[in-house]
């Protein structure tokens, strides 16, 4: 990631504290044991990071997981070293506590790598498991973080993986195939795209592309393992991608990747079914355009879609409590091809990864009326696929209580 001189000059100050040491410990080395003495005095201020996501084997690709400081009023963004020792690290997730972060290794054999960070900037690479599929695109922390779900796209499988109390990946619990229904239209197979908790924490989803279905597990929270309790189909060709909830917790939106369009799904808490809507517009005109993955504003009045054909991102009002979807605008993204987007932890920044022109770029989000202003030159980094603003690590042997999420009073 090369920016000139005058830039680094400017926004050299963001980068004290934050650097990550380079050279991280050989996956399976001794670990000293955990800090377990109880934090004292306040948290140390940290400045605020992004870590970056790439295909270190793509041609121009990075060489692990990149890190940038940010400036939370202004959006901008100065270099930080790279975290290697991770292969095609597409997609990154953080632990709740804040101490460890996750990486999917996106080839086959897949795999999924732990990597502790301190409040200092530091990091230490805890190893790498088997995810038992091909080509695993995305992952994330049950809300327990004692469990680590990740989705096998090559294979169309999903994975379960327990997580130690120093943040380090145990031996794989599960592994399920998506082997029905069969595959959509042009499809080869399952392609297992996404794997996510309800906000209720009651089950687990996961996002097929290929078999155009969302299933619905129950996780077991003992052995780590999921059970089927019911699937969704979409229509025939739809290619779901990404499922986001609304913070309600009733509904979710799906953005369906062969067929361009959004839908907003029901979501019982009791049953875990899943009820997809009508397919709605991108706002990105005919033809496909690649919807990625949507988010929604913390005050659940806003929803934002990245469109990768189109280069944009689509706004959109949040109506009935979630239940309906009114387009607005599409606002051009600044860079080609936005893989995924991000909030900062407060909501008042969006992050675009744009994979194609290898650049994130940065957007103001206006609480009023969910507008977005684009802040500054877009960011050099390579084949930027994934970005995940980080506040910083809590203290050594400070992993906080780890709490089911309490579903909103009207969702009980």
């Amino acid at each position: 990631m090369n920016h000139a001189t005058s830039r680094r000059t400017v926004l050299g100050a963001l980068l004290a504290g934050a650097a990550l040491s380079a050279a991280p410990a050989a996956p399976g080395s001794p670990r000293p044991a955990p800090d377990r003495s109880p934090a004292v005095g306040p948290r140390p201020r940290t400045t605020p990071r992004l870590l970056i996501g790439t295909y270190t084997s793509a041609e121009g690709g990075g060489t692990g997981i990149g890190t940038a400081a940010y400036d939370p009023v202004t959006g901008a963004m100065a270099d930080g070293p790279v975290i290697t020792g991770v292969a095609n690290p597409s997609y990154l997730a953080a632990h709740p506590s804040g101490a460890t972060v996750y990486a999917v290794d996106e080839q086959d054999p897949g795999g999924v790598t732990a990597v502790a960070l301190t409040p200092d900037g530091g990091h230490r690479v805890l190893g790498t498991r088997g995810t038992g599929g091909a080509g695993p695109t995305h992952l994330s922390v049950h809300p327990t973080g004692r469990w680590l779900l990740t989705a096998n796209y090559t294979s169309g499988s999903v994975a379960v993986h327990p997580i130690g109390g120093d943040g380090s990946l145990g031996e794989r619990t599960d592994l399920v195939a998506h082997t029905t229904p069969p595959p959509g239209p042009g499809q080869d197979g399952p392609h297992a795209h996404q794997i996510v908790t309800t906000p209720d924490g009651g089950h687990v989803l996961a996002v097929d592309l290929g078999n155009d279905t969302v299933y619905t597990y129950r996780l077991d929270e003992e052995r780590g393992t999921l059970g089927p309790v019911s699937y969704a189909a979409l229509r025939p060709g739809a290619g779901p991608r990404h499922i986001t909830f609304h913070p309600g917790g009733r509904f979710a939106y799906l953005a369906c990747e062969v067929d361009n369009t959004a839908v907003v799904c029901g979501y019982d808490p009791a049953t875990g079914t899943l009820s997809p809507g009508a397919p709605q517009s991108t706002g990105t005109g005919g033809g496909t355009s690649y919807p990625a993955q949507f988010l929604v504003t913390a005050d659940g009045r806003f929803a934002y879609l990245a469109n990768r054909g189109h280069n944009s991102l689509t706004r959109y009002a949040v109506e009935d409590d979630g239940a309906a979807l009114r387009l607005l605008d599409t606002v051009p993204v600044g860079g080609d091809f936005p893989r995924q987007i991000a909030f900062s932890p407060d909501g008042k920044l969006l992050f675009a990864a744009n994979q194609r022109s290898s650049t994130v770029t940065a957007f103001r989000v206006d609480a009023r009326d969910g507008g977005l202003t684009r802040t500054g030159q877009a960011f050099s980094a390579p084949v930027a696929v994934c970005v995940l603003p980080y506040p910083g690590a809590r203290p050594a042997g400070h992993r906080g209580p780890i709490r089911r999420p309490t579903a909103p009073a009207h969702v009980r």
